[in-house]
């Protein structure tokens, strides 16, 4: 007697429903570590904005300082000036993401306090300030009060 042994060979083309799980298991994980790594990565990219206009500034109203020996007075187009209901910016700050103010203090005013808030996009909820002594603070980050004498950018601390 002879026995014939036929094998049949697979022949579907495709993937098994383990195999597409699996595949789908790993996008998952991935896309969990990357997204959030990516809208951090974008955040602190806007934020970058408001310093470069908290510098810019800061260097407009100095050079006003070395021409009137103070930073401004009311009704003078100072970089810090008045316009009679709020204070300005008048030297050109602007940033898409940030509001650029000016506060006057000090007698004669001999001094000044800029501050930068998220107005849109990824800097909403970030408020940064410096002075005419150049000390940074930080007092709202990702939306949570703080008091911090420097620019938080990635942490909780300097």
């Amino acid at each position: 007697m002879s026995f014939s042994f036929s094998y049949k060979r697979r022949t579907d083309l495709g993937f098994t429903l383990v195999e597409v799980m699996i595949v789908v298991a790993i996008v998952g994980i991935l896309a969990a570590v990357v997204i959030p790594s990516y809208s951090d990565y974008v955040r602190r990219s806007a934020l970058n904005e408001g310093f470069s206009a908290l510098s810019q500034a800061r260097v407009a109203l100095e050079q006003f300082y070395q021409s009137n020996r103070s930073y401004g007075t009311a009704g003078q187009a100072s970089p810090c000036g008045h316009d009679g209901t709020a204070n300005r910016i008048v030297f050109g700050t602007e940033s898409p993401h940030f509001t650029v103010t000016c506060a006057l203090a000090g007698g004669g005013n001999q001094a000044y306090l800029l501050t930068a808030t998220g107005s849109s996009g990824n800097a909403t909820g970030h408020t940064y300030t410096l002075n005419n002594n150049n000390v940074k603070g930080t007092t709202l980050f990702k939306g949570t009060t703080a008091a911090k004498s420097c620019w938080l950018i990635k942490g909780g601390e300097c």
